[in-house]
């Protein structure tokens, strides 16, 4: 066995020395490769990091501070590589509607561009050099979202008060909004009276702010201790009980601006301008020239023109035979005719003193089946429109559990006095 063996290893030795030379060559060259490419790898990470770790100065302008090609010619770039540069840009935006408040970032290195970027809206364009070649392109502004908070206490009015707490105007009007069935912020507000407010906030990573979303709101007043909340859910807001805050009629026919009820309902008023005593079956509410009326429930105008004493009138009939009646205005809202159909909120004309008036104001009327009523005493005012629906109410006290808790901990001390804020 030992002989045949060795026989077969002569006759075969040198094919197989052939294979093991060739197996040889083989890794030695898988080790020289693998060696030179970890070297290489090595290397053009050093290369990266050099080119990172690179001190390249950015400035950062607006079109208003300063105009592109401007900033180009002060970096030292040639006109034909700024001809080149303002090319590309204005293939992606057109440069002649630039804002002044738009922003671009510069880069340069050595008279050579090295990356511009501007923002303009929701949009980046960028202008880069790559290995001596410009390119160009276009990327969506990262959007942010975080969850914020405010609480406060009403002093001289909730309007300013909630503007020194930081509050932007938009942000006000939704939580007045929120109300507007339930407090008239117009006669109803006192000193001591406590809000609270969270929402939602969409911001760019400079912390411009894109919009701001109501999520419950709280409010309690000084005297009575009674706190009125509103949570958002599917669209509308609702109260505690599940039940919409939303109401056949608005508390008030103008919208919250801190203005003040000059004149109420009366069989017996003495006339400012007659001086005699006669009947005011309505509501005068002061306000400047121009302030925004809105038509306190849907329906339909019955008319919109010229009436005596009043000047300029709107008459609109609603649903359950009410009828609504705004007097003294400047002028009336965009489309708003006879026969013309408005949404409750809707603005339907603007504070004047048109006709026998003595100021600025609005005279206020409604009637129920042809009836004056006062509409600051009307009971059923304030039915709800609808409830939560059975198979939404887990969700909805899911939901207030939670804005709840927010709300709460906003109102806190020192959260009193101070806006919280943290990411959704």
């Amino acid at each position: 066995m030992k002989g045949k063996l060795l026989a077969f290893l002569s006759a075969h030795y040198r094919r197989y020395h052939e294979v093991v030379f060739y197996l040889l060559v083989l890794t030695v060259i898988a080790v020289s490769a693998t060696a030179a490419f970890h070297i290489t790898q090595q290397k053009n990470a050093q290369e990266r990091e050099n080119a990172y770790t690179r001190d390249i100065p950015v400035q950062v302008f607006t079109v208003g501070q300063k105009p592109i090609y401007v900033a180009l010619q002060e970096a030292g770039i040639s006109k034909q590589d700024i001809a080149q540069i303002v090319s590309k840009l204005s293939a992606l935006v057109d440069t002649r509607k630039l804002q002044k408040k738009d922003e671009y970032s510069l880069s340069v290195e050595n008279g050579q561009l090295i990356m511009l970027l501007l923002t303009q809206g929701f949009k980046r364009f960028f202008i880069a050099n790559v290995d001596g070649a410009l390119v160009s392109g276009v990327s969506d502004v990262e959007i942010k979202t975080r969850i914020k908070t405010a609480a406060g206490e009403v002093k001289g009015s909730l309007f300013n008060s909630m503007l020194g707490q930081g509050l932007q105007v938009p942000l006000i009007l939704d939580f007045t909004d929120a109300f507007s069935w339930t407090i008239d912020f117009n006669t109803d507000t006192r000193n001591g009276d406590h809000y609270t407010a969270l929402w939602e906030e969409n911001y760019t990573q400079n912390g411009e702010i894109i919009s701001q979303d109501l999520l419950a709101a709280s409010y309690t007043g000084a005297e009575n201790k009674i706190t009125t909340n509103a949570f958002y859910f599917e669209d509308d807001f609702y109260d505690e009980t599940g039940k919409m805050s939303k109401k056949m009629f608005l508390k008030s026919p103008i919208s919250f601006r801190n203005y003040r009820i000059s004149s109420r309902f009366s069989y017996g008023r003495l006339h400012p301008i007659l001086k005699i005593r006669r009947p005011h079956l309505g509501i005068d509410y002061a306000a400047p020239v121009g302030t925004p009326v809105q038509s306190v429930a849907d329906g339909t105008v019955k008319f919109a023109g010229w009436k005596g004493g009043f000047g300029n009138f709107l008459e609109i009939k609603h649903a359950n035979g009410y009828t609504t009646m705004y007097g003294h205005l400047k002028s009336f809202g965009k489309g708003v005719k006879a026969g013309a159909k408005v949404k409750q909120g809707q603005t339907v004309g603007y504070v004047g003193s048109t006709g026998l008036s003595t100021g600025p104001h609005l005279d206020f009327r409604v009637k129920e089946k042809n009836k004056f009523v006062d509409f600051l005493k009307m009971k059923n005012r304030n039915s709800a429109v609808r409830d939560i629906p059975e198979e939404k109410k887990q969700e909805f006290e899911e939901l207030k559990a939670l804005y709840l808790k927010e709300l709460n901990a906003a109102a806190q001390p020192p959260a009193a006095t101070e806006e919280n804020s943290h990411e959704a």
